[in-house]
C-alpha cells in the first residue's frame, strides 16, 4: 500500500457520497439480516449528511448497521452518535479523547464490558479489544480490577 499512496478527503468533505454509501450499507446489512429496508426518511438522510463523521466511512457503516438491526418494518430508523463534547474539540490528545469516550460509554452501560448492550458492543469492539484499550489507558472501575 505504501508503494502508491492514495489520498482521499474525509467523508465530511464528500457529502455527495453519503447517500450512496448509506444505501450500499443498507442493502448489505438488510440482505445479511433478512430485512426488507425500502425507505430512509428524508430527515434521517439530512441528519446523516449534516453529521461531521469523525470516524469517517467506518463510523457511517457502523451507524447504518446498528440502524438496520434496530429498525422495524421497511423504514430505516437512524440514530446518530451524540456529538463529541466541546472538550474533545479542543487540543486534546487522541489518547485523552479515546479515554474520555470509553469512560462515557462504560458509565452509560453500568460498566458492563461485554455481552448484549455492553460497552464493547456499543463501541463496535470485541470485549478483549476493549479490555486491552482500557488497560492501556489505565481505565479501572473504582474498587475493582478491569
Amino acid at each position: 500500500m505504501n508503494v502508491f499512496p492514495i489520498s482521499m478527503p474525509p467523508l465530511r468533505d464528500r457529502l455527495e457520497d453519503i447517500p450512496l454509501l448509506v444505501w450500499a450499507f443498507v442493502h448489505e446489512f438488510a440482505e445479511t439480516m433478512g430485512k426488507g429496508v425500502e425507505r430512509i426518511p428524508r430527515t434521517s438522510m439530512d441528519s446523516l449528511m449534516r453529521y461531521p463523521w469523525p470516524g469517517n466511512v467506518r463510523e457511517l457503516r457502523n451507524v447504518i448497521e446498528r440502524a438496520v438491526i434496530v429498525s422495524k418494518g421497511s423504514t430505516l430508523s437512524v440514530e446518530l452518535p451524540k456529538a463529541m463534547n466541546t472538550m474533545a474539540s479542543c487540543d486534546m490528545r487522541m489518547e485523552e479523547v479515546e479515554r474520555s469516550h470509553i469512560l462515557d460509554v462504560l458509565n452509560r452501560t453500568g460498566w458492563r464490558v461485554s455481552g448484549k448492550k455492553g460497552a464493547a458492543e456499543t463501541l463496535g469492539l470485541k470485549p478483549t479489544t476493549l479490555e486491552s484499550r482500557m488497560k492501556k489507558l489505565g481505565i479501572k472501575r473504582k474498587g475493582k480490577g478491569l
